[in-house]
């Protein structure tokens, strides 16, 4: 008898509590009443008629990893649309370039919900239609590009598939804010060619550079031995110019000083005489030279006149060649020219037998 009243009260209660929602902040809730939409419930505290109205719910999806590290996507489904930026990873997708080669590329959009009432009512399942959608595109884009160009126009392929989910996606009140391509993974072998060439590319790349090493080490070399040389010859110039210099003064002082030297000589002896003075001072000093051979006869006249010097000079010539009849009348001629001593002439001085040139 009180089950009944009880369960009405307990009804009562629920419809009550049902009827007053309390949404956070950055979140909304799509109203219907009577199946239809009636309005968007704000954050803060909102009232429902029970029955009548009730909350419009939304399909998630969740990419989770498990312990073994294995991606799974959770599905569900939530009354409250959170307006703030959603990040909608799913897993990699088997994609085929121009070139005929496979890749897994993992993907990530980041969008946010604008319009909650076309979110709900403009498409029947958000995060599966932007999930499907990015593959396609992505297909799209990648098929049209070879390997090298995918794995390096990263930034291009991000830009192309925001601009089409963009605009494919502008009726659902989405804003899609970002694409990013989390990886791209070859085959191994596409892998194993690309370190073989990445590692001969190194390799050339250093053959490169330790030839333009050795050229520029022999170019320096070259050039310093070039300084070198210049700097040598300008040297071994300034010293040829130094030595000349210093000759070209030597001699002029010398000839200075011989100068001075012919003048005191001059001015301390008669007139006339000075030149006979040289003239006996260069014999004096030439005979040395004359005496140095071998075998030579030298007369020294006892006085300046050298004529009989000369005389008997000629006759040593003559009785070295072998001819003894010429210096026999050689001999009676310097005596009959020369006469006795009493006549007060020149007598001169003949050298010795050792000084004589063997027969």
């Amino acid at each position: 008898m009180f089950i009944i009243p009880g369960l009405l009260a307990l009804a009562a209660l629920y419809l009550l509590f049902a009827s007053f929602k309390i949404i956070g902040q950055a979140e909304v809730m799509v109203i219907e009443r009577l199946g239809r939409f009636h309005r968007v419930a704000r954050s803060g505290l909102n009232i429902l008629i029970p029955i009548i109205e009730r909350p419009k719910s939304l399909d998630v999806r969740y990419l989770e990893s498990d312990v073994g590290g294995i991606k799974k996507i959770t599905i569900g489904s939530t009354t409250r649309i959170d307006l703030r930026e959603q990040v909608l990873n799913f897993p990699s997708q088997p994609v085929i370039t121009k070139d005929n080669v496979t890749i897994d590329i993992d993907a990530v959009i980041y969008y946010r919900v604008a319009d909650p009432q076309k979110a709900t009512y403009s498409v029947q399942n958000l995060p599966y239609a932007l999930e499907t959608l990015t593959k396609t595109t992505l297909r799209n884009i990648v098929g049209e590009m070879e390997l090298d160009a995918t794995l390096t126009s990263r930034d291009i392929i991000n830009k192309r598939m925001r601009e089409v989910i963009e605009d494919a996606s502008v009726g659902w009140g989405v804003d899609v804010t970002r694409v990013e391509l989390q990886s791209i993974e070859p085959p191994r072998d596409i892998q194993q060619s690309m370190e073989l060439q990445m590692r001969a590319e190194r390799e050339r790349r250093a053959a490169v550079t330790n030839a333009e090493a050795t050229k520029r080490a022999a170019i320096l070399e070259a050039e310093g031995v070039r300084e070198s040389q210049v700097l040598r010859a300008q040297g071994e110039r300034d010293a040829s110019v130094l030595r000349a210099q210093g000759l070209a003064e030597a001699r002029l002082a010398m000839a200075n000083a011989e100068a001075e030297a012919i003048r005191l000589i001059a001015a301390s002896l008669p007139d006339g005489q000075a030149s006979t003075y040289l003239l006996g001072q260069k014999y004096l000093d030439a005979l040395p030279a004359v005496t140095a051979g071998k075998g030579t006869t030298i007369f020294l006249p006892a006085e300046a006149s050298g004529m009989l010097g000369a005389l008997g000079g000629l006759r040593e010539m003559l009785r070295a060649s072998g001819s003894s009849q010429a210096a026999a009348d050689s001999a009676p001629s310097r005596r009959q020219d020369g006469g006795p001593s009493g006549s007060g002439g020149p007598r001169p001085l003949l050298g010795s037998a050792a000084s004589r040139p063997s027969e």
